[in-house]
């Protein structure tokens, strides 16, 4: 199965969906998502559980197992621009099965790729993502399935709603009254099912290490 995740590094990661994914046992699992989470948190749990056969994401610095696995063969990894990625899995959800991009071109991202040119500007072809299920993390839903994220932690969350055959959303606080249209962040029409979590725990990557003051007195 192809299994489209939300977050960025570890901000905004389905990470209850995750674990439950992991105790599954399910193998041979594509990833989508910009990283794999870092060692032995988000979707590294899965690295770890060697459930995953390919991953299709931007980054991979935080996570020594990932890199690790990908250099021995283990791991198949498809490198895509982090634009191109937010553009393949938004144009799955369009309904869009490809598009041009002039990103990547003449690198090893453009190889086997068709290849066209646009007002003498080369471009290459790239295809919309489409997963068999999507999972993110939401603060707000209603029973409708409307999601609404809180801040940064939206990141690459609507995107990978839209791609999925089935979306499947955890939300921190359900709302017992249908969100405000104008404040809708995904439809409910891209989410099939949604969980609401008790556990508001967030990991965080990298910590500040200097006092608080003082990093207020050097912003002032």
């Amino acid at each position: 199965m192809t299994i489209a995740v939300g977050g960025f590094g570890l901000c905004g990661i389905p990470h209850n969906l995750i674990r439950a994914l992991r105790d599954t046992g399910a193998t041979g699992l594509t990833i989508v998502s910009n990283n794999m989470g870092v060692d032995g948190k988000g979707l590294g749990l899965l690295l770890e559980n060697r459930q995953v056969a390919k991953v299709l994401g931007s980054y991979v610095g935080e996570n020594k197992l990932f890199a690790e696995q990908y250099l021995s063969g283990a791991l198949e990894v498809e490198f895509v621009p982090q634009g191109t990625l937010a553009e393949r899995l938004r144009a799955g959800g369009a309904g869009i099965p490809a598009f041009y991009t002039p990103t990547g071109v003449g690198t090893p991202v453009a190889e086997g790729k068709p290849e066209a040119e646009f007002d003498g500007r080369r471009a290459i072809l790239e295809r919309g993502i489409v997963a068999d299920v999507a999972l993110v993390r939401a603060d707000t839903g209603d029973a409708e399935g409307n999601l609404r994220y809180r801040l940064t932690a939206r990141n690459f969350n609507p995107l990978v709603a839209m791609s999925g055959r089935t979306t499947i959303a955890e939300v921190e606080r359900p709302s017992a009254e249908y969100l405000d249209p104008e404040r809708v962040d995904t439809p409910g029409v891209f989410v099939q099912r949604w969980v609401a979590v008790l556990d508001g725990t967030k990991d965080i990557e990298q910590r500040t290490v200097r006092p608080r003051a003082a990093a207020n007195g050097e912003a002032a």
